[in-house]
């Protein structure tokens, strides 16, 4: 028969091996901070599914970027696919000098995010920051926006702050991306006129016939008329914890053409979703994902090519 003592001890030792078992899986969790924006959620979804094929637990929350940020930050999230550069500075910079947020690499190069105009308006006139003020009555003081805190939103509202181009008597008109959309869309079917936040890849580029609007400068949305590169971020001490993942990461980039493919399938084809829009490409382009998989291995140390091979077989 066993001591009490000596069974008070078994009890006490197994509570300790759960705790620790439990803290284990749970720093194995893979945590994505996502937006809701096309390209963003088709990379986090599309991450998610590789991870998973490896044997990762992995979840995603849907955030706005300055909440990415301090979820980053305070060590609540992992890893952020979306951070557009250099239109993001403001909100990121001061966590990369921190040191709690690290730019791991280059995910998509040759991306752009800056104010547009359907074409006809810039054929009016329209065509560079400087001509916005000029056609204030035509675009009734607004500029469309995205979701609150974005990015795209701040410079437009430090640009009427600080009266920059003659903007001072306009307002930000925060939506999101798909109510956004639409108004621009209602606009071109009437024939009004609209300044709003566009970008590439996504496929309002074929959807709406557009023109990026020239002038920006180095405190809006960059000195190259808004080119953009985008940049894989992970919290602070991630690539120790999970030099796996972060060698997967480092593969882990996305030519234009692929994201502008799969923003195209989700358009037009509404039985898909981000997931298996982006699913259904890769299936299709064996040799982007074999690049991701380049040195990386399951969570136990198999190689991950065949784990991922296999997973696409049975989805």
């Amino acid at each position: 028969m066993c001591h009490p003592s000596l069974k008070r001890l078994i009890v006490l030792f197994a509570a300790i091996s759960l705790s620790l078992s439990g803290t284990a899986l749970a720093a194995e969790q893979i945590r994505f901070a996502n937006v809701s924006w096309t390209g963003v959620t088709v990379k986090t979804e599309l991450g998610k599914l590789v991870l998973k094929s490896l044997g990762y637990k992995v979840k995603s929350s849907n955030l706005s970027v300055p909440i990415a940020y301090q979820a980053m930050d305070s060590g609540d999230a992992d890893i952020f696919l979306g951070n557009w550069m250099p239109s993001m500075e403001t909100i990121a910079n001061k966590f990369f000098k921190r040191g709690t947020v690290e730019q791991l690499v280059a995910n998509m190069q040759g991306a752009k995010y800056t104010l547009a105009v359907p074409s006809y308006v810039a054929a009016g006139g329209l065509k560079d920051f400087a001509d916005i003020a000029k056609f204030t009555d035509k675009l009734d003081h607004k500029i469309y926006g995205i979701e609150p805190g974005n990015d795209g939103n701040q410079i437009i509202q430090h640009m009427i702050d600080e009266d920059m181009f003659g903007l001072g008597d306009f307002k930000v008109v925060a939506t999101s991306e798909p109510i956004m959309l639409t108004e621009v869309q209602n606009f071109v079917r009437e024939g009004k006129w609209i300044v709003f936040l566009g970008w590439s890849p996504h496929y309002m580029n074929q959807l709406i016939d557009m023109t990026y609007l020239t002038g920006s400068t180095a405190d809006t949305f960059g000195k190259n008329n808004g080119t953009a590169t985008v940049y894989t971020n992970v919290r602070k001490g991630f690539a120790e914890d999970h030099p796996n993942v972060t060698r997967f990461l480092k593969n882990f980039v996305f030519p234009i053409d692929m994201m502008n493919e799969i923003s195209q399938l989700l358009h037009d084809d509404h039985g898909f979703n981000h997931a298996s829009a982006g699913l259904a490409w890769i299936k299709q382009h064996p040799d982007v994902y074999r690049g991701w998989l380049q040195g990386v291995t399951t969570s136990d140390g198999r190689p991950g090519l065949p784990a991922l091979e296999k997973y696409l077989q049975e989805h």
